[in-house]
């Protein structure tokens, strides 16, 4: 069985994976969540906030054994971690995630989508080191498809997401190219644009590309089906792996 460590995207917390975490365990996995600096339980300030910071906080939860998955924003700080220590973990998982190109930041990627569903919605703050979501359009854009008790249990604990750490180029090199990855597309996200999550994968093996029929928020919506094909993921990186030791 595998070991998952799960990363929260902008705005989360650890607590978003409240649903997942017994799913995977009753499938005889062993998962995890932290808060990445900035938020939940970390006291991190907002302006110390940095995708360095962010990166090492996952390198210290994750042990060679790991899956690492990543949600929405969370892609880059898993990318960074693999690009520093590739040795740190077993495979990355991006769910609905942003996939760094070497050199931009996420903010540049977010940029290259032909649509930005996300922006009318942003609210920076005055001084300019964060920014929230307008909680009149928030459950649209994240959880239009989740149960109303989860949507309830969602937006009281959204919180200010530092800026810097997403306006920060990440180089990645052929350190990362080698850790095994897979992608998890939201086909019926409205945050970040599904073709937009195929466009970022789409040179990627076709067996690595998974789809959920969800929103944004497939940890609240189904987090049931999104276990079972973290389950599969696992199974799949397992056997790869077997492969290539045999070779």
């Amino acid at each position: 069985m595998a070991d998952f460590l799960l990363i929260h995207g902008s705005c989360h917390g650890a607590w978003c994976w409240r649903d997942v975490i017994p799913a995977l365990e009753a499938l005889g996995h062993t998962a995890r969540a932290i808060d990445l600096p900035g938020h939940g339980d970390d006291p991190t300030p907002l302006a110390e906030v940095t995708l360095e910071g962010s990166r090492d906080a996952i390198l210290a939860a994750s042990t060679p054994n790991t899956i690492v998955l990543g949600h929405s924003w969370g892609g880059y700080p898993i990318s960074a971690a693999g690009e520093a220590a590739p040795e740190a973990m077993r495979a990355l998982v991006y769910l609905c995630a942003y996939v760094p190109i070497s050199g931009l930041s996420m903010v540049d990627m977010r940029k290259r989508a032909k649509r930005q569903p996300l922006m009318p919605a942003v609210r920076r703050s005055e001084d300019r080191i964060s920014f929230t979501f307008d909680p009149d359009m928030a459950p649209e854009l994240f959880y239009h498809d989740c149960p109303e008790a989860a949507v309830a249990y969602a937006m009281p604990r959204l919180t200010p997401q530092a800026i810097a750490p997403q306006t920060t180029p990440l180089t990645v090199t052929d350190r990362l190219a080698g850790v095994a990855k897979y992608y998890i597309r939201c086909t019926e996200d409205h945050a970040i644009p599904p073709e937009y999550q195929s466009e970022m994968v789409r040179d990627w093996p076709g067996d690595h590309v998974f789809s959920l029929p969800t929103s944004h928020s497939p940890f609240f919506s189904d987090p049931a089906g999104l276990a079972a094909l973290l389950d599969r993921i696992a199974k799949t990186d397992v056997g790869a792996s077997r492969r290539g030791k045999a070779d």
